[in-house]
């Protein structure tokens, strides 16, 4: 148990916070959820009893751009000095933009409510873990930045690698000759016929004595 946590933090309830930023990441990564989920063996054996799971911020992203109700929610309890922890496997899953990672900081300071993550317990009134959660929010930030940067960066090479072999790609024409030619079958009228995609006037049949027919190519 860490000399952070204090009678008066045990006597409140803890609350984990789960999240993952997109419905893709829910559907997939099941196994950051279970580990995300397990943080409660974490905080029972820290010694609390009593812990709240908050997991309806699963599929929205913590950069800022989507309201999350779970997050908002559990800043609302710690406000009103219900919450002695608030535990996530990381703590980018709280925020990954500074406005909100300095609020949630700030409300803990002020109603003395220590943050857990998986390798340690942070108390927002000690200087040194507030400088420390300060570097944490903003590498957060640079790191989804950083994401965002290099996504763009693969777009742009793929659209311009698209662009560059649409210049040896055969015209719109030739390509629907080519179709014509290769794949599709033409219904062509009994007294027409068909050479190569033209189309010419078949010689009208001349009728023999036993009533068939013949024509002659152009």
């Amino acid at each position: 148990m860490s000399d952070k946590i204090r009678a008066q933090h045990l006597a409140r309830k803890a609350m984990l916070y789960v999240r993952q930023s997109s419905a893709y990441q829910v559907s997939h990564n099941l196994e950051s959820q279970k580990l995300q989920y397990a943080m409660q063996d974490r905080l029972h054996q820290l010694g609390w009893n009593e812990i709240e799971v908050i997991d309806e911020d699963l599929g929205r992203s913590a950069a800022g751009t989507q309201t999350r109700t779970g997050f908002e929610r559990m800043v609302a309890e710690v406000c009103l000095g219900h919450v002695g922890a608030v535990a996530a496997r990381e703590v980018s899953r709280f925020a990954r933009n500074s406005r909100e990672w300095q609020q949630l900081v700030e409300v803990c300071r002020v109603v003395d409510t220590v943050l857990v993550d998986q390798e340690t317990v942070y108390s927002p009134r000690q200087s040194n873990d507030r400088l420390l959660l300060g570097l944490k929010g903003s590498l957060n930030e640079y790191e989804l930045d950083l994401l965002r940067q290099r996504s763009l960066e693969a777009r742009r090479e793929k659209a311009k690698r698209g662009s560059d072999s649409a210049a040896f790609a055969p015209s719109s024409l030739a390509s629907n000759l080519l179709n014509l030619t290769t794949t599709t079958r033409v219904v062509v009228p009994i007294n027409f016929w068909r050479e190569e995609c033209k189309m010419a006037r078949r010689p009208v049949p001349i009728a023999g004595p036993m009533g068939a027919g013949w024509c002659r190519g152009s």
